[in-house]
């Protein structure tokens, strides 16, 4: 278990960002209908799982700002999002 003092010094890590995926379903939704894509759960969840999976991420991330809904959305093979995150 960390100190909240070396999660701070992680989190701001030279060369890493947060990644902010906080955009409500609405905001969401609206960049979908923007470039004509179908704004349903799924298409969110695909297009979140798309950010947290891609390869390296961590290299670059050094954490995440996770919406409500992200918090409760799983990969195809059903690994909650956090936990793709932690690792």
């Amino acid at each position: 278990m960390h100190t909240p003092s070396e999660t701070a010094r992680q989190m701001v890590a030279p060369g890493k960002g947060i990644l902010a995926m906080d955009e409500s379903n609405a905001t969401c939704n609206k960049r979908f209908a923007s470039l004509g894509i179908e704004q349903s759960f799924e298409l969110r969840r695909r297009y979140r799982q798309l950010l947290i999976t891609t390869p390296g991420l961590s290299k670059f991330a050094s954490g995440a700002i996770l919406y409500d809904e992200t918090l409760r959305q799983t990969t195809d093979d059903g690994t909650p999002f956090p936990k793709v995150l932690e690792g």
